[in-house]
């Protein structure tokens, strides 16, 4: 199994929400976060009010657990709808993950998802 996290623009994510679930991806979560990086653009930077020393942009961090096999799917999909051809545009990393226990049922590994 393998956790994506990806990183995009706040206007990109019901695009890349839909085209996931359109997929046959169900199951994401979506959490607005603000970050700081090579990426500088002073027209859309806002002082952030959480981190004044950091001059912050706004952005959407999306989580997906799939299985190995649906990975690269994943990856291009949010590749292509989350693109705006522009800096900035964000970065998806895929990260291995151990062992899933659902807490309801006592479920664990693939079966958990």
């Amino acid at each position: 199994m393998k956790l994506i996290k990806a990183f995009i623009r706040h206007r990109k994510t019901e695009e890349v929400y839909t085209a996931l679930k359109t997929a046959g991806y169900c199951c994401m979560t979506f959490v607005e976060c603000e970050g700081t990086g090579q990426y500088s653009d002073h027209e859309k930077e806002h002082i952030s009010v959480k981190y004044p020393f950091a001059d912050a942009y706004r952005v959407i961090k999306l989580e997906i657990l799939v299985a190995d096999e649906h990975v690269e799917p994943v990856v291009k999909i949010v590749r292509k709808n989350g693109r705006t051809g522009y800096r900035g545009d964000g970065m998806i990393l895929v990260s291995p993950v151990d062992e899933v226990y659902k807490v309801r049922t006592d479920e664990k590994g693939i079966l958990a998802v």
